[in-house]
């Protein structure tokens, strides 16, 4: 899938791991990875999953952010 969405990944040093954030989907919809090559596998892979299921049920996407605006802006 080749999608222009936000991907921020961080350590959490409370969790042990890298969270992922996924901001145009919610402030909600995270993920993770015991390593950054994972946590990036996972975002991935919830982005297809949640692309895929919009379209499914006929809801819009979320306009991807493009760097150097602000979600509120878009």
């Amino acid at each position: 899938m080749n999608s222009h969405y936000t991907i921020i990944i961080q350590w959490s040093c409370e969790d042990q791991c890298y969270v992922v954030s996924l901001p145009e989907w919610g402030k909600h919809c995270h993920t993770h990875g015991d390593t950054y090559e994972k946590a990036l596998e996972n975002a991935r892979e919830v982005l297809e999953l949640l692309t895929e299921s919009a379209l499914e049920e006929g809801q819009s996407l979320p306009t991807p952010q493009l760097f150097g605006q602000s979600l509120q802006a878009v």
